[in-house]
């Protein structure tokens, strides 16, 4: 019967990668596991109160326009709100139809595959770069041209040498990147831009965690408002709620909004519009930056605790990055050292991480692994990060 299976199944979904987190989440759900594996918002952030009024509000004031069909897409209100906001915040100079909502940014990362790739087209993505975008690009079966991340950003002479080949897409996630935590600097954003604008290919700055910057100032974007075929995805997941799954797309090129509203009419209707009027009542009846601001303070608070509790407990020749914001950090092994093969050894512990294997292309036993410092309390991070010290010691002592 597998077999069978195996022969009915499509190329597109052989090609897919299983989703490492989900198996990693399953096996460290035991209560006792302390876990740094999810990415996932502190329940602590999300405002049910402010919801559960709006929940009421917005169920009395639109009635039935709430479980009925609506438009592909997405609430008028809500997009024009997602176009106000970015227009006053970074001088763009957007109107709705440059908005799409979408079922999370995961949702657009496979409609954006949808509509541009044909098999063996090329993408260009950071290395390391987030396992959901990898596991929404292989359903496609792109070509992958990989370019190293550093700590300023994109290495701009391998970003050259991939731009050789025949590419229709760059993914990127400038701003307290998946999985390193790190960001590009204005500098490499320029240089960046520099280079593409005389490329006719898309650029997709994903932005899920821009506005949870603690420390710094915000930079400007690399395409949008400049490029023309910039693409910006953001969502409501890390500032509002992940289980409404409302993100959205940003584009001037009205004319691949067309395209993708297309695929998702094809894929889904539309988003939930329950999930859309509620968030839209709730941004319209709150203090959303004061919101942000409790969060960013909260994970800065979280994240500071996880790194001088890594100072303490790490040996010296483990290396790990400094986030100014966001969700992750980033922890490099010294050679030799499997990240992939610690993990059963961390679980043994009641410890877990998500080795780095799943964030690159085509590369195993890599001595990374990325921790989420958002969903515990500073005595879970203490006393989590201490036994992965004590692992690792024995490890590498």
């Amino acid at each position: 019967m597998e077999h069978l299976l195996e022969e009915l199944l499509s190329d597109r979904i052989k090609a897919t990668p299983p989703s490492f987190i989900r198996s990693i989440l399953k096996t460290a759900s035991n209560p006792e596991i302390i876990s740094f594996a999810g990415g996932l918002p502190n329940p602590v952030s999300f405002p049910q109160e402010e919801l559960l009024v709006s929940m009421e509000r917005i169920v009395r004031t639109y009635g039935s326009s709430l479980f009925q069909y609506s438009i592909t897409a997405g609430l008028p209100e809500l997009r024009q709100y997602i176009a106000d906001r970015y227009n006053q915040k970074f001088g763009l100079h957007l109107s709705i139809d440059n908005i799409l909502i979408t079922t999370g940014s995961q949702q657009a990362l496979d409609l954006i595959s949808k509509v541009l790739l044909n098999k063996g087209d090329g993408v260009i993505v950071e290395k390391p770069s987030y396992l959901g975008a990898i596991q929404a690009f292989s359903q496609y079966q792109p070509n992958f041209y990989p370019v190293e991340l550093t700590e300023s950003g994109l290495n701009i002479e391998h970003l050259q040498a991939a731009l050789q080949n025949d590419v229709k897409f760059i993914y990127t996630i400038p701003d307290f990147q998946n999985p390193t935590g790190l960001t590009y600097s204005a500098e490499n954003r320029d240089r960046i831009y520099e280079i593409l604008k005389e490329q006719d290919i898309f650029l997709v700055e994903d932005d899920p965690y821009g506005d949870l910057r603690f420390e710094g100032e915000r930079l400007p974007y690399i395409g949008a408002g400049r490029l023309p075929n910039s693409i910006l995805l953001g969502t409501f997941s890390k500032t509002v709620t992940p289980g409404m799954r409302t993100g959205f797309i940003i584009s001037e090129n009205t004319e691949l909004l067309k395209y993708i509203s297309v695929a998702k009419e094809a894929s889904d209707l539309h988003t939930n519009i329950f999930s859309q009027y509620l968030i839209w009542d709730y941004l319209e009846h709150n203090d959303y930056d004061a919101h942000i601001a409790q969060i960013r303070k909260l994970y800065q608070t979280q994240a500071q605790f996880m790194m001088d509790a890594m100072d303490r407990y790490f040996p010296k020749s483990v290396q790990y990055t400094r986030p100014h914001g966001g969700m992750f950090l980033w922890v490099t092994l010294p050679e030799g050292i499997s990240a992939l093969s610690l993990f059963p050894k961390a679980l043994e512990k009641k410890i877990a991480f998500v080795p780095g294997d799943p964030f690159y292309i085509g590369m195993k036993d890599t001595n990374t692994m990325r921790l989420n410092y958002t969903n515990a309390d500073s005595e879970t991070i203490d006393e989590g990060i201490h036994r992965l010290g004590d692992l690792l010691k024995d490890m590498i002592l």
